[in-house]
């Protein structure tokens, strides 16, 4: 908003015989771009932008819904900050276009904050987090690094060249959750195949394998996989496209979108306890 403010200076000066006053106007210009506009909306707490539910302190200052569960008076006043809404500024947000919080890392995305926070969760600027899984490694960073990164801190994994190999999975009868993890070089690319044992019910255990390519969901879309297991007049085929490490394994495990089988199932194909699944990957 514009603000005028008008000063009398009270330099009266004589011309003729009219007694003249001289007023100063100093103009407070609204912000006269989206950058501006933007601006107003930056958390001074995270410095991330306070998007709808805003909140603000008893003199208007304003501070994002996650920051204001940390704090108990205002960063820019000190002054008490209770849950006072302020519902101007809301519809204000839902006018403006605001910048992907990976900006700085390349992505030009400009969003209203309803599509905001989805899109960061798929963005493909996002940090790659390390694809190894299980949680006990936090490492983050460029698709660049990913390879950089599992030789230096994963060394123990194993790679094979080709584009047909076999994933050997000894010990599958090892008790509780089991991670078995392997690389597979092929087409100038990275693949990494996991096979992953799960605890269910009563001691019900399932199996989960799927391929993962070392890349983006649109290099993704150019390979597709298929794992086999193979006994005696026995086969157990699963195909489908990789998922790229930036979408990660867990959601393909909830939805069953990989290769599932049971402890049964599993000792049908199994060797002495240790379990073969024939990867082949091929170009769409």
């Amino acid at each position: 908003m514009t603000e005028l403010l008008l000063q009398n200076m009270s330099h009266p000066t004589l011309s003729g015989s009219k007694l003249k006053t001289h007023f100063t106007t100093t103009v407070m210009t609204a912000p006269t771009s989206a950058a501006d506009l933007v601006s107003l909306f930056e958390c001074p707490v995270c410095f991330e932008f306070v998007l709808p539910p805003i909140l603000q302190c008893q003199n208007g200052h304003l501070v994002c819904s996650t920051c204001r569960q940390k704090i108990t008076c205002c960063p820019t006043c000190r002054a008490p900050i209770g849950n006072i809404r302020n519902l101007a500024m809301e519809k204000v947000a839902s006018t403006v276009m605001f910048p992907c919080k990976y900006f700085a890392s390349g992505c030009n995305a400009q969003l209203l904050h309803t599509d905001k926070q989805d899109h960061e969760e798929i963005c493909e600027f996002r940090p790659y987090s390390c694809p190894c899984p299980g949680a006990s490694c936090k490492w983050q960073g460029s698709l660049e690094q990913v390879m950089t990164h599992l030789l230096a801190v994963h060394k123990s994994i194993t790679t094979l060249k080709g584009e047909d190999i076999v994933f050997l999975a000894t010990d599958i009868n090892l008790p509780g959750a089991v991670d078995w993890v392997m690389m597979q070089s092929c087409f100038g690319h990275h693949f990494m195949l996991v096979l992953e044992k799960q605890e269910k019910y009563d001691g019900h255990q399932q199996f989960f394998a799927i391929v993962q390519l070392i890349g983006t969901r649109k290099q993704a879309e150019n390979f597709i996989y298929r794992l086999e297991l193979s006994g005696h007049r026995r086969r157990l085929t699963w195909e489908a496209t990789p998922r790229s490490i930036h979408d990660g394994v867990q959601s393909a495990i909830m939805n069953s979108d990989c290769l599932v089988f049971d402890t049964s199932i599993a000792k049908l194909f199994a060797d002495n306890g240790n379990l073969g699944i024939n990867v082949t990957i091929n170009l769409c």
